[in-house]
């Protein structure tokens, strides 16, 4: 013990309780916050997904106008080695038919397949993309370019989930 000259007082140096739990409290506010703020790893993934399928349909779509083709994207393949398919477009033109995430299923919305072209205007159409838990809505109204519908909660049942195999999806109108 350090011992004092009389009438100097001994200050003890220190934190409180109080002080202590206040600064536990803003690091558990923070790590709260922070962990919330992170993005969903299966919704990015997703989202890559469906952005890469947007270029696909529009590159046949455009394919499709410029040599007078009927092209079709079916979403099931004919072989194991493929995710989906591009009928009609010449085997030069034809993208990657294997989705990145091998998870992934896609299901379009009303129908079998979607139909991009000759026609400029092809009709509504959506395509609803599922990653687990995640559900992502690609549409068109027929003019416009495929895009990803935003502020839906689509309630679409896939085929082998255990559900009856016509989607419903409530919000976007398909053909």
């Amino acid at each position: 013990m350090p011992i004092s000259a009389p009438g100097n007082k001994l200050r003890q140096r220190g934190f409180t309780l109080l002080e202590l739990m206040v600064v536990v409290a803003i690091i558990a506010i923070t790590t709260a916050v922070a962990s919330l703020a992170l993005p969903n790893p299966a919704g990015s993934r997703l989202e890559r997904e469906a952005a890469r399928l947007i270029a696909f349909l529009e590159s046949a779509r455009a394919e499709a106008r410029a040599g007078g083709l009927t092209v079709i994207w079916i979403p099931r393949a004919d072989t194991a080695d493929k995710d989906f398919q591009f009928l009609g477009l010449p085997p030069s033109m034809t993208p990657s038919l294997t989705w990145m995430e091998r998870e992934v299923k896609a299901e379009v919305v009303g129908g079998r397949s979607i139909v991009l072209g000759p026609e400029p205007v092809i009709g509504a159409q959506s395509i609803v993309l599922r990653l687990d838990d995640q559900q992502l809505v690609i549409a068109t109204d027929g003019l416009s370019p495929f895009d990803t519908v935003l502020g839906q909660q689509p309630e679409v049942d896939l085929p082998g989930d255990g559900a009856p195999a016509t989607p419903v999806l409530q919000g976007v109108s398909g053909e």
